[in-house]
């Protein structure tokens, strides 16, 4: 592998399609390792705008405005980091030999809605998951639920990230208000919603899964240790590594990571998402690149799931050694407004063993996440503790 050097003839070119908070991150990583790195994004500004080698906005589901912009840039690497993209686009610039899609195209297709992934999982790999149907209509909707999905359940958009578009029900009363949230609610609308059972779970974790290459080049599967997490209403608000489970639990989680991932293939990290109870594991869902709930990693491990994405895209070695207990803690907007100030900095890095990432969004809205806290301990709870604590006294303010 030879990776050559930034803003020559010669260099290493990777495109991300999405530049948020966690594509600001692994275009950082992508640059340690002599990268040059285009940022791409639906609005400007895009945290992964402040830091790239170039910054563009476009509208990733136009066919035209994607393909001209690939040839303008002659990426080798194209590196999708949000659902909202014409990947009938990425096929095509893919099967023409003009750059690779990361993980691969199969995988950013199935995985940018929950009917492709939920098909693969439980159809196709005969994997455990929650019940579940699609329902293209309001009738369709209720027709499942009387069908045996049942009360409660979670209604969900297939293209959607951060909870928008979701919502639990408990009665029959709640359905067309369901129906329409998500239905509206996702990143693009497909006329289609995922119904899901509730499992009776004791906890949910994000089982980070590395398909890179090995010292004699074959492509090996690695996984970092199990993260811990807590959602509010579908959007991850505090994680924690590592998750303590059964050992039976954990081999069968690995078991079903490596199924899923397989099947998608490529390179790159995996963030694939299970229910546990006591030795039972249930598939929820996966993405192909660094997890919200994975940001822990950039305090517990030796290499941050940017890092390790990062170095398995370019065909390096990776490392997915944990090194301390850590814990990680949203920080929210709390305001509407595109002029933010956030007071308590200080104090929050006072706390033991903390960190803080603001990520620089140019728009604030009350639930939108703005920053997270990081913290180490002794262990997981004393992590906890100090994440969620530096978390609080971070205040953001309209200036």
């Amino acid at each position: 592998m030879q990776i050559g050097t930034p803003l020559s003839p010669n260099a290493t070119r990777v495109m991300l399609l999405g530049s948020g908070e966690l594509g600001k991150e692994v275009i950082i990583a992508l640059q340690r390792l002599g990268v040059e790195v285009i940022a791409v994004d639906r609005y400007k500004n895009a945290p992964g705008h402040q830091v790239a080698h170039r910054a563009y906005t476009i509208d990733m589901t136009n066919d035209k405005a994607l393909r001209d912009l690939i040839a303008l840039e002659r990426p080798h690497l194209i590196v999708p980091e949000i659902e909202a993209l014409n990947t009938s686009t990425l096929a095509d610039i893919e099967a023409a030999g003009i750059a690779t899609v990361i993980p691969t195209v199969k995988a950013v297709q199935l995985t940018m809605n929950r009917e492709g992934i939920r098909r693969l999982a439980a159809e196709a790999l005969n994997l455990p998951t929650s019940p579940y149907a699609f329902a293209r209509s309001e009738a369709d909707l209720q027709a499942a639920i009387d069908a045996g999905i049942g009360y409660p359940c979670f209604i969900k958009p297939t293209m959607s990230s951060s909870g928008k578009g979701q919502s639990r029900i408990t009665d029959a009363s709640e359905v067309k208000t369901a129906w329409d949230y998500a239905a509206t609610g996702g990143r693009v609308n497909q006329g289609v919603v995922i119904v899901e059972g509730q499992i009776d779970f004791d906890y949910e974790i994000t089982l980070l899964t590395v398909r890179a290459k090995n010292a004699s080049g074959e492509i090996q599967t690695y996984f970092c240790e199990p993260i811990g997490h807590v959602q509010e209403k579908g959007d991850y608000v505090e994680s924690w590594q590592p998750q303590a489970m059964t050992t039976v639990a954990l081999v069968e989680s690995k078991r079903i990571a490596k199924a899923v991932t397989d099947s998608l293939g490529g390179l790159g990290l995996f963030g694939v998402e299970l229910f546990i109870k006591g030795d039972y594991v249930w598939f929820s869902e996966v993405s192909p690149r660094p997890h919200d709930t994975g940001m822990v990693t950039m305090c517990s491990q030796r290499f941050s799931e940017f890092d390790l994405h990062a170095r398995a895209i370019l065909g390096l070695p990776v490392d997915v050694s944990l090194r301390e207990a850590g814990a990680s803690a949203v920080i929210y907007g709390q305001h509407e407004s595109q002029n933010l100030i956030f007071d308590g900095v200080d104090a929050a890095l006072a706390v033991p063993n903390s960190d803080i990432r603001l990520f620089g969004k140019p728009e604030s809205f009350v639930k939108r996440r703005m920053g997270v806290t990081l913290a180490t301990g002794k262990d997981v709870t004393e992590a906890r503790e100090r994440a969620k604590l530096a978390a609080s006294l971070v205040k953001p303010r309209i200036a």
